[in-house]
C-alpha cells in the first residue's frame, strides 16, 4: 500500500463501492495525507448513512399509503407567505413509488447548490409537477392565507395525472381529493420536501430576475423579506408593482 501515490488513494476512496480491505489496509498506513483521506472517506460514509435513513423516515407516510391502494401521491407545499414582494408560489409533485435520491430535506435547511442540484434530479424522476403561482395583486385583494390556498389548488390542477391522495405542508383544502396535512410537513415527508425545493427554487429564481428589474431594491438576496436593505430601499424609492400593499409596513406607510 505505500506504493500507491495520494493521488491514486484519492481515486480508490472515490469510488462508490470502496473494497473493506483497501480501508484496513489504508488503516495501515502512517502517511498524514492518507489519514486525512481516510478521516475524509469516514466522514462521507457517515453523512451517506444518515441521508439514507433520513430518506428511509421521511417515506413512511408514502410507504402507509402506497400499502392502502393509493398510487399518485402529490405532495404540496408553499413558499413565499412572509415576504413584502413578490409572489407566493405553490408546488405540486407525484413521486413514483421507488423513488430514492440521497439529500431530499425540507428546502429551507439545503443550501442554494444543493437545492439546484435535487431541484434537476426531482424533475428528471417525478410523475407530474405542478406549479402555482398568485402575484402580490391577488395577495392584496384575497389575503395571503387564501393566496397560499389559490396556488396550491392551482398547482394540483397542472398536474400531468389526477392524484389520489394529497400530503400538503401544514394546510387544508376544500377539494374533492383524500388528504393528510402535516406541520412541519417539508420535514416530515419526502413528497412534501420535494415540493418546497420546486417552489423555493422557482421563486427565488423570479426574485433574482426581478433584482435585476429594480437593482436598487436588492431582491436577489433578500428574495422580498422585509430586511433592513429592503425596508430602506422603499423609504428611498417607494414602492413597486412587486410589493404586497396590504402588508404592514407598507400598509402602515401608506395611510
Amino acid at each position: 500500500m505505500q506504493n500507491y501515490t495520494i493521488t491514486k488513494i484519492t481515486d480508490l476512496l472515490s469510488e462508490d463501492d470502496v473494497d473493506r480491505e483497501l480501508i484496513n489496509e489504508l488503516k495501515k498506513d502512517s502517511r498524514i495525507g492518507v489519514i486525512k483521506l481516510l478521516e475524509k472517506w469516514e466522514r462521507k460514509k457517515e453523512a451517506i448513512k444518515k441521508q439514507k435513513e433520513k430518506l428511509v423516515e421521511m417515506s413512511r407516510y408514502e410507504k402507509e399509503l402506497y400499502k392502502q391502494g393509493f398510487k399518485n401521491l402529490a405532495g404540496v407545499d408553499e413558499v413565499g407567505r412572509g415576504p413584502l414582494a413578490g409572489p407566493v408560489v405553490a408546488a405540486a409533485v407525484v413521486l413514483p413509488d421507488d423513488f430514492y435520491i440521497l439529500g431530499i430535506n425540507d428546502s429551507k435547511q439545503l443550501s442554494e447548490g444543493k437545492r439546484e442540484e435535487l431541484f434537476e434530479l426531482i424533475h428528471q424522476h417525478a410523475i407530474s409537477i405542478g406549479i402555482g403561482i398568485i402575484p402580490p395583486q391577488q395577495i392584496d385583494e384575497v389575503n395571503i392565507y387564501q393566496a397560499t390556498k389559490l396556488a396550491m389548488r392551482k398547482a394540483i390542477s397542472q398536474l400531468a395525472v389526477t392524484p389520489d391522495y394529497l400530503l400538503i405542508d401544514a394546510m387544508k383544502l376544500e377539494i374533492d381529493i383524500p388528504q393528510l396535512s402535516l406541520v412541519k410537513g417539508d420535514e416530515k415527508s419526502i413528497s412534501i420536501a420535494a415540493s418546497s425545493i420546486i417552489a423555493k427554487v422557482i421563486r427565488d429564481r423570479y426574485m433574482k430576475r426581478l433584482g435585476q428589474d429594480y437593482p436598487q431594491f436588492g431582491f436577489e438576496s433578500h428574495m422580498g423579506y422585509g430586511t433592513k436593505q429592503h425596508l430602506e430601499a422603499i423609504t428611498t424609492y417607494g414602492v413597486t408593482p412587486e410589493h404586497r400593499l396590504s402588508f404592514a409596513p407598507i400598509k402602515d406607510g401608506l395611510k
